[in-house]
């Protein structure tokens, strides 16, 4: 099996007025799935007001120790307790950086797409975690300033802010958006 982390995306709608009894479900899955070797993290993104559908990021250290949680009786004893919260749940398993930004069709963006999203996700965090610890950490040789520093932005990075920004983007990713295309297009409409 693949020695690279796997990130296991699952989306899923949460069955009307359940919601409250399915964000305590979501909590109690991630603590288990925390308990598991090669646990890396996860993370859930929050439905817009408009939608009621739920993305959970659980990352693994390889796809053993995925599959080890995935078929583990807690797990099933665990889904079996969320049966009635949620509806028609959807799962996506990828490695890689490919992860983050693989569309529903299994496509993905030219990697230059890629890289403006990880740079817009990054660049306010990395602002703000200056401004706010920069003078602290300002007098610290580089290295450990650096070492500091990148170990408290990538979990928030990896976890958070990529993951929301790739689906902040998504139409823009999957070129289904085009702010040249929008230029054009409001040109076209306002011309004299």
């Amino acid at each position: 099996m693949s020695a690279s982390p796997v990130t296991l995306m699952v989306a899923r709608r949460v069955a009307s007025g359940r919601y409250q009894d399915f964000n305590r479900w979501l909590n109690e899955g991630r603590e288990l799935a925390a308990d598991f070797p090669g646990y890396l993290g996860s993370g859930v993104l929050a439905p817009p007001n408009s939608d009621d559908e739920y993305q959970i990021i659980f990352r693994f250290s390889s796809s053993d120790t995925l599959n080890a949680w995935e078929h583990s009786a807690s797990r099933n004893a665990w889904l079996q307790r969320g049966k009635g919260l949620y509806d028609a749940p959807h799962e996506h398993r990828a490695t890689g950086l490919d992860a983050w930004f693989q569309s529903s069709s299994g496509s993905t963006p030219p990697r230059w797409k890629q890289a403006v999203a990880v740079w817009l996700a990054f660049f306010p965090i990395s602002l703000l975690f200056n401004w706010v610890f920069g003078s602290a950490l300002a007098d610290w040789p580089m290295v450990p300033r650096v070492m500091v520093s990148t170990m408290m932005l990538t979990p928030v990075m990896v976890f958070l802010f990529i993951p929301l920004s790739t689906r902040l983007l998504a139409p823009w990713l999957e070129g289904k958006w085009s702010p040249l295309g929008s230029l054009a297009r409001w040109r076209h409409e306002h011309r004299m």
